[in-house]
């Protein structure tokens, strides 16, 4: 790991304990039990979420990124599925979590593309506004 990816990943940590993120992730536990959950985003934020946090308390199926468009079957990410954003309907998650700080347009992407006849919900993980996460994590 790199000294900048390093970086990022302890402002992110320093983030997400700031904001209570624990607290956070028990009451999405409840509430998303027994759905079933895709990630979205696997980049540093994703990182800094799995390796500070236990995320088996969600249900998690499959991690997905354009980073995964063309990957060979049976890619796995973290000790998940690894799937492209084409993949997400076919493997019929009840929910789309974004793991991105940047999430409007990713949520919007999603929409207008890859999920744009289906039911599945799409949500941030973190739903603050990103200049206040910005903010926060670079101040």
């Amino acid at each position: 790991m790199d000294k900048k990816t390093l970086r990022d990943n302890e402002d992110f940590i320093n983030y997400l304990e700031r904001i209570n993120f624990q607290k956070h992730l028990n009451k999405l536990a409840k509430k998303l039990k027994d759905k079933t959950i895709i990630i979205y985003g696997a980049g540093a934020f994703f990182n800094a979420l799995n390796e500070k946090y236990d995320l088996s308390v969600l249900n998690i199926i499959a991690i997905a990124d354009r980073k995964f468009i063309n990957h060979e079957q049976g890619l796995e990410f973290a000790g998940y599925k690894a799937c492209a954003p084409d993949e997400i309907t076919s493997l019929k998650p009840d929910y789309v979590l974004v793991s991105m700080l940047y999430f409007v347009s990713v949520i919007e992407d999603l929409e207008e593309t890859c999920l744009r006849s289906s039911k599945i919900k799409i949500k941030p993980l973190i739903n603050k506004p990103f200049v206040e996460v910005w903010k926060e994590i670079w101040s």
